[in-house]
C-alpha cells in the first residue's frame, strides 16, 4: 500500500506538478492575453484621445471659423442698418422738404384765395350798391309813374265826368226840345 500511496503520491505530484505548469501556461498566456488586450486597449485609448483632440481641434476651427462668419454678418448687418438709416434720413429729409413746399405752396393759394374772396367782396358790394341805387331809382320813376297814371286817371275821370253831365244836360235839352215839339 505504501507502493500505492507512493506511486499514488508521485502520480499525485506529477499530476500535481502538470496542473501547477498547466495554470502556469494559463497563467502566461492570461497575461500574454491581458498585455494584448491592455495593449489593444491603450491604442484605442490613445486612437480616441488622437480622434478626441483632432475633433476638438476641428470643432474650434468650425467655431473659429463660425465666429469669423457670425461676425461678418454682424458687420453686413450693421452695414445694411446704417444704410437703411441713411437712407430713411434721406426719405425724411426729402418729405420734410416736400412738405415745407407743399405748405408754402398752400399759404400761397390761401393768400391768393383771400385776396380773390376781398376782391369779390368788394366787387359784389360795389355792384350790390349799385343795384340799390338802381332799385331806388326805378321805385321813384314807378312810383312817378303810378303817381301820374292816378293823376292822369283822376284827370280822364274828371274830363269823362264832365262829358257824361254834358251829355245829360244835352239829353235833357233834347228831351226838353222833343216835347215842346210834340207839344
Amino acid at each position: 500500500m505504501k507502493d500505492t500511496v507512493a506511486v499514488n503520491e508521485t502520480g499525485n505530484n506529477n499530476q500535481t506538478e502538470m496542473e501547477v505548469r498547466d495554470l502556469q501556461r494559463t497563467i502566461i498566456e492570461l497575461r500574454g492575453e491581458l498585455e494584448k488586450r491592455n495593449l489593444i486597449t491603450a491604442d484605442a485609448v490613445q486612437a480616441a484621445r488622437r480622434d478626441t483632440i483632432q475633433e476638438i481641434a476641428m470643432l474650434k476651427e468650425t467655431i473659429s471659423e463660425m465666429r469669423n462668419e457670425l461676425e461678418r454678418a454682424h458687420i453686413r448687418r450693421e452695414q445694411e442698418v446704417q444704410r437703411a438709416i441713411s437712407s430713411s434720413q434721406d426719405e425724411i429729409n426729402q418729405l420734410k422738404r416736400h412738405i415745407s413746399e407743399l405748405r408754402t405752396q398752400l399759404e400761397n393759394l390761401m393768400a391768393e384765395k383771400s385776396a380773390a374772396v376781398q376782391a369779390t367782396h368788394a366787387s359784389s358790394a360795389g355792384e350790390i350798391q349799385q343795384l340799390r341805387e338802381m332799385a331806388a331809382r326805378l321805385r321813384d320813376e314807378l312810383e312817378g309813374a303810378k303817381a301820374e297814371k292816378e293823376s292822369a286817371v283822376q284827370k280822364e275821370r274828371l274830363r269823362t265826368a264832365d262829358e257824361i253831365a254834358q251829355l245829360h244836360d244835352t239829353i235833357q235839352l233834347m228831351r226838353e226840345a222833343m216835347e215842346k215839339l210834340k207839344a
